[in-house]
């Protein structure tokens, strides 16, 4: 039974991580292709720019030849090829600072070439970090698929080591929802002191029902209201799973049903809201008749203050949505007790066949001390019955023998 719900247990485990799976795959990964598009778009237009922003020199124009040419020439002190020298050198000169300047825009160019590139490389790197992510999440879906299969495989093949495991983890469960069942009970008992007392004025309190105020089991009864529609709710968010029958709904009827049972629980919530402000007037007027009755003045209603009322009113507003979430840890408790109940009639069991085995071996080994001892104390007798008889027989040959003596 202990491995049959641990199996079950991590089943659904291993349903909700192939889910999340699913939705992360839906979700990240099923426009991979437009993405894909969108990544190989960006990548030929970063291209296209970055070829066109590669830095080409310029060509060397076709005079230079001529110039180194003419520079090999030995410097004459004549006018003419002084002169010519000069307008070369010049023009060398104009046409340098014409290079450079073009040699400038083209560079500037290619800057705001590179720098239009920064949005795609940006985009670029952004989609490529997402699909990481997505990848790297997927990878960390599968290490948890992994370890809960490999459980499962402990639980399937029965080894001792993931009984063990299931029994601890089956304990802990048990004393942690017990610990909050307690709580809840404790949440419960303060609901049912804070609107008792005004269920009084609503059913009477004079009445009784098999002993008990009529009154007090109004109290109950609401509470247990609060309680099965916060179980409601629970199965209809497939938060809990006591009653599969609500879980196999379709999804229309089951949001049909939580919007139904989180109604009922506001509207129970808003009555016991109303019955802790009646609680306090009901409270200040016992007060004031007590005191009339005592020969006291009467407390002036303005002097009063108002934060008791308030807090009992939010106090009784707040409690049946805390009853409704008791859902959780109760399920958890039965499921721990079965598997407790379960460890504790096998205890039981395996004590009882121990003690009948000890019975058993206790009576085995008494009788055959019995039958020893038994036999002990019969040998001397035995002996001595068989040494008897020898003697008689020996008396009886001697006496036939003596009488046919004296009779020759």
């Amino acid at each position: 039974m202990l491995l049959a719900a641990g199996r079950e247990q991590v089943e659904k485990e291993l349903q909700r991580e192939f889910l999340r799976v699913e939705a992360t795959v839906r979700r990240d990964l099923q426009s991979y292709p437009a993405l894909h598009r969108s990544m190989s778009d960006l990548i030929t237009r970063i291209d296209e720019d970055y070829r066109e922003a590669t830095d080409v020199p310029p060509s060397p124009p076709e005079w230079v030849e001529a110039v180194d040419a003419v520079a090999k020439i030995p410097a004459r002190d004549e006018g003419i090829i002084g002169k010519i020298l000069k307008d070369i050198q010049g023009t060398f000169d104009r046409h340098h600072k014409e290079s450079m300047a073009a040699y400038r825009k083209a560079s500037g160019e290619r800057h705001a070439l590179l720098k239009r590139m920064m949005p795609y490389w940006r985009k670029l790197t952004n989609t490529v970090d997402e699909v990481g992510g997505t990848i790297n999440s997927l990878e960390d879906r599968a290490q948890v698929i992994d370890a809960k299969m490999q459980r499962y495989e402990e639980i399937v093949a029965g080894s001792v080591s993931a009984e063990r495991q299931l029994t601890s983890s089956s304990l802990t469960q048990f004393f942690i929802s017990g610990l909050v069942v307690v709580i809840a009970i404790g949440g419960a008992i303060i609901n049912f002191n804070l609107i008792a007392l005004p269920m009084s004025e609503m059913v009477g309190g004079g009445s009784y029902i098999g002993g008990v105020r009529t009154a007090n089991v109004a109290a109950m009864v609401i509470i247990l209201i609060e309680m099965s529609m916060g179980l409601f709710l629970m199965e209809s968010l497939r938060i809990t799973h006591m009653f599969p029958v609500i879980g196999q709904l379709d999804d229309r009827m089951r949001r049909r049903l939580v919007w139904t049972s989180f109604s009922f629980l506001l509207m129970l919530a808003g009555v016991e809201s109303a019955l802790a402000f009646m609680r306090d007037m009901i409270a200040a007027d016992n007060a004031a008749l007590r005191q009339s009755l005592a020969g006291a003045a009467a407390v002036v209603e303005g002097t009063r203050s108002v934060i008791p009322t308030v807090g009992q009113m939010v106090l009784g507003f707040i409690l049946p949505f805390a009853l409704a979430f008791v859902a959780i840890p109760l399920e958890s408790f039965f499921h721990a007790l079965r598997t407790l109940l379960g460890m504790v009639f096998s205890f039981v069991l395996r004590t009882l066949a121990f003690g009948s085995r000890l019975l058993a071996s206790l009576f085995f080994y008494s009788g055959r001390a019995i039958i020893s001892l038994y036999d002990l104390c019969v040998f001397p007798l035995l002996w001595i019955e068989g040494k008897l008889p020898e003697r008689s027989s020996e008396r009886k040959v001697k006496m036939p023998v003596e009488n046919k003596e004296a009779q020759g």
